[in-house]
Parts: C-alpha cells; sequence; structure tokens
C-alpha cells in the first residue's frame, strides 16, 4: 500500500488556523506539499450547515461555490492526471507538472497550461477505468479521464435515481448530505475489462467514501490495483490504518495521490451559529433568452422527453464517445458565444451538470467565469476572510424536494449568465432560479437547455417576469 504522495520532494511542516466563524476554529497542518503549491490558491473556509461535520474547504479551482477560470478547474483534474501518469510509468513529469502547477496558482496562465497539456494527450499501457464522485468531482474526475489517450473509460456516481436505466454499483459517502450514489450503464465491461481502477475526489476526509465503493466494485469487477486521486487530503493516521485493513482483507493495492496532505482539528461547532436570512430580491428588467442545443448532442433512452445527455459521464464513456462530445461542445460554444453582449459572463452548471458546462464555458471567450449550484448547505456571512458571501436556496427544478443553493454572486459583477440545464424543466419550476439570478443586476440571463422543447416559453409566467412586454 502507498497512501503517501508519490512524489514526494518537500516534507515542509505548515501549520495554520483558521477562524471561520463563531467559535468555530479549524487548525491545519500540511504534512506534504511537494509541489509548493500555496494551500490559498486551492482553497477558503465556510461553516457548514451539517451536524455530521462543521467546516467546508471551499475550493478556489473546483469551479462549485466560487466563479473561476473555467480553464483553471479543467486543469485541477489535468494536474491529478498527471500525477497519477507518473506513478503509473515510474517516470517523472517534470515540466508537464510545473506548467500545470503555475496554471493552477496563477488563474491567467491557466489556459496556456492547460492547452499545452492536452495537445498531447498521455499515454496508457494498460486499460484503466475512472470514476468520478457526484457532486462535486463529476467535472474534475472528466477531466482526468480526457488527459489521458485510448484505452480509458470513465463514469461518474450520480444522486439520481433512474429506474429506467441498469445500475451496476451502489455506495454510500457517509458524511455528506445526500449519502446514496448509484452508477448506471448499459456495458458493465467499461468496468469489468480494465485492470486499474481509477477513484477521482476532490478531497479525502477519511476516505470512507473511496473505501465504500472500492468493497461494492471489488465484489463484481474485482481488481488488483485502485488508485484514489484527490486535490486534498486529510485522512488520520487511523483513517490511512482503514485502508491498510481493507488492502489485506480483499488482497488488493490501493495508492493515494493528492496535491496536498494534511492533519486537520476542529474546535467549536458551526451550530450555534444564527442562519443568515437571504438578502431580499429586488425586481429586476432583465432580459430572459431561452436556447434549445438538444440538436448537438445524443441523449441516452431514459427520462421519457425530458432525457439525459448520452456522453455526460453518467453513464459512461469510451475514448469514441469523447471526440463526438468535443465536435459537440465547441459546436455549442460557437453558438452561444454570438450570443454573448457582456464583457463579463457567468455560465453556471447545475447540480452533477458541470464538465459539459464548464467546457463549454472555456471556449466562449474572454471574461467567462465559470461555477455550478450545489445541494451543499453552508452558512453564508458577508465577512473579510470568509469564503461564502453570498448566497440563495431554491428547490431543484427536477425535484422540488431537494434543495438546491447558489453561492457567491455579489449584485452587478455580471452583465449576463448563462444557466445550463441538462434537461428541460417546467416554467413553474425554473421560476425560483429565474427570479433570484434576475435579481444580481443582470442584463440578461440566457436559460440554455440541453433536452427537446416541450415547453411554449412565450405563453410560460416565468418568460413574462423577464420579458414585460412579450
Amino acid at each position: 500500500m502507498n497512501n503517501k504522495p508519490l512524489m514526494d520532494y518537500s516534507l515542509d511542516l505548515t501549520e495554520r488556523t483558521y477562524k471561520i466563524a463563531g467559535d468555530l476554529e479549524l487548525h491545519v497542518t500540511v504534512t506534504s506539499n511537494p509541489h509548493n503549491i500555496p494551500s490559498d490558491a486551492l482553497f477558503a473556509m465556510a461553516a457548514r450547515i451539517n451536524k455530521k461535520r462543521s467546516f467546508l474547504f471551499v475550493s478556489k479551482v473546483l469551479g462549485k461555490h466560487i466563479p473561476v477560470n473555467p480553464y483553471t478547474s479543467l486543469l485541477s483534474g489535468t494536474t491529478l492526471a498527471i500525477l497519477l501518469q507518473e506513478a503509473l510509468q515510474e517516470t517523472k513529469l517534470e515540466e508537464k507538472v510545473q506548467l500545470a502547477v503555475e496554471g493552477l496558482t496563477y488563474p491567467d496562465k491557466a489556459e496556456t497550461a492547460y492547452k499545452a497539456i492536452m495537445s498531447e494527450r498521455l499515454p496508457l499501457k494498460q486499460p484503466i477505468a475512472f470514476i468520478g464522485f457526484a457532486e462535486t468531482a463529476t467535472a474534475i474526475g472528466h477531466a482526468v479521464y480526457e488527459a489521458f489517450g485510448q484505452g480509458s473509460h470513465y463514469l461518474h456516481t450520480t444522486r439520481e435515481v433512474i429506474d429506467e436505466s441498469p445500475s451496476i454499483f451502489q455506495f454510500q459517502e457517509e458524511h455528506s448530505h445526500a449519502t446514496d450514489h448509484y452508477g448506471y450503464s448499459d456495458d458493465p465491461a467499461i468496468l469489468a475489462q480494465p485492470e486499474i481502477l481509477v477513484l477521482v475526489d476532490d478531497e479525502i476526509t477519511t476516505g470512507r467514501t473511496s473505501l465504500n465503493i472500492i468493497r461494492d466494485l471489488q465484489g463484481k469487477y474485482p481488481k488488483r490495483m485502485y488508485y484514489v486521486l484527490a486535490l486534498l487530503d486529510w485522512r488520520t493516521e487511523e483513517d490511512i490504518l482503514h485502508f491498510a485493513e481493507l488492502e489485506r482483507e480483499l488482497q488488493i493495492t490501493i495508492h493515494v495521490i493528492s496535491l496536498i496532505r494534511g492533519n486537520t482539528k476542529v474546535v467549536g461547532s458551526s451550530e450555534s451559529l444564527p442562519l443568515q436570512a437571504p438578502s431580499p430580491l429586488l425586481e429586476e428588467r432583465t432580459d430572459l433568452q431561452i436556447c434549445y442545443v438538444n440538436q448537438l448532442f445524443s441523449h441516452a433512452p431514459y427520462a421519457g422527453n425530458r432525457p439525459y445527455l448520452q456522453h455526460s459521464g453518467r453513464f459512461g464513456l469510451t475514448t469514441s464517445n469523447s471526440e463526438q462530445l468535443d465536435r459537440s461542445i465547441t459546436q455549442t460554444a460557437e453558438l452561444l458565444k454570438r450570443k454573448r453582449t457582456g464583457i463579463k459572463t457567468l455560465c453556471v452548471g447545475t447540480g452533477e451538470f458541470m464538465y459539459i458546462p464548464m467546457r463549454i464555458a472555456a471556449e466562449m471567450g474572454a471574461g467567462v467565469s465559470y461555477q455550478s449550484t450545489t445541494r451543499s448547505p453552508i452558512h453564508v456571512m458577508e465577512h473579510a476572510d470568509y469564503a461564502v458571501k453570498y448566497g440563495h436556496a431554491f428547490p431543484s427544478p427536477e425535484d422540488e424536494q431537494v434543495a438546491h443553493f447558489f453561492y457567491n454572486i455579489p449584485y452587478g459583477t455580471y452583465q449576463e449568465i448563462f444557466l445550463f440545464m441538462e434537461r428541460e424543466a417546467s416554467p413553474s419550476s425554473m421560476e425560483p432560479i429565474v427570479r433570484i439570478l434576475q435579481a444580481k443586476g443582470l442584463h440578461t440571463l440566457h436559460i440554455v437547455f440541453f433536452s427537446p422543447q416541450t415547453v411554449d416559453w412565450k405563453e410560460a409566467k416565468v418568460w413574462k417576469l423577464g420579458n414585460p412586454d412579450a
């Protein structure tokens, strides 16, 4: 077993105390940062509304809670892919690593770094399957997979229950607000054939999520070797022992690779923090534009006339699918770029639907930032060093029983927003999102649907909210 970074150039210890909010503090000791990436370039801190875990490392590179250069998010996955390649080939790729780390550290260098690295895909000596964890790591898992050439497969877990599709595995993420994960595919061979299985997450806290899925998968698609990739690894010594115990039990090897590894100690709690009332929504005259791009994509044969995308990663991907997806992304980006009228534009993915919107945003020109909605309930506070200053809750357009959130979209920052929806939603279910975003001082709100049109929006109330003269 190898639960230490495989290319460990530096073991300088760095200790820091984050005074998050109220009496909640987090003491962080970084025990390994081999590429000397500043912690402040990777994350800031916030308080979670969650009894299981009171704090949150708010990533500055994922494009989830904080808007980022879309190339930064893509590069976070690509960087992990390079470190994995170093481990697989047992060789150093110092130039690629340096280029990737500079791009992560300095957002203005992210596009150049990403394009240079992706101009030549990483070779594979044996088939590999990649699994990205929903919700936060669906995009970086996809980016890791895309960095490799022929012979790789990708699947991301989902919290969606899709009765029509066969489920090839199921496991739980114990500390999460939404614990159940499912894996869907018509072709179990995408997991059965590869010799190595790579799990991708944004952060390892205890590692139980990885252990749960490895245990489930080993009984169905046995492997001798697993890799777990994450931007941050905060496991305790006890947590690491659990990895060793599972290795002995299942007669497997588990390698863990991360950008930063360390330990954390929590003092205080977030339970006493008051819930901040959301800011009142101002009635704004915002032009609302509805766009359908379904004709550019293939769809899965599930969910009737509001189908999922076939090649998002939810139902499995191979390199032949990726080529088709690349074309669809570029065509969509060209279409939406022509619709841009603002200098500062925000592209917003929704829930697990992150990678395709992120890729589209990256190709829509200068001045574009990217982030996604999330299921994570977080305390919102306008403090100088606090990571989540603005936030709004709304019912998911696909399931009103599930709360979703927008974070860190202050008033007047963007001239326009493109909101990406994998599946068309009803006008009434879209109204809460539209009201929130229209109150952000925009001149245009674009809603982009990836499934076929079934709604006459000109007759819908939500349309008339954005277009009073319609």
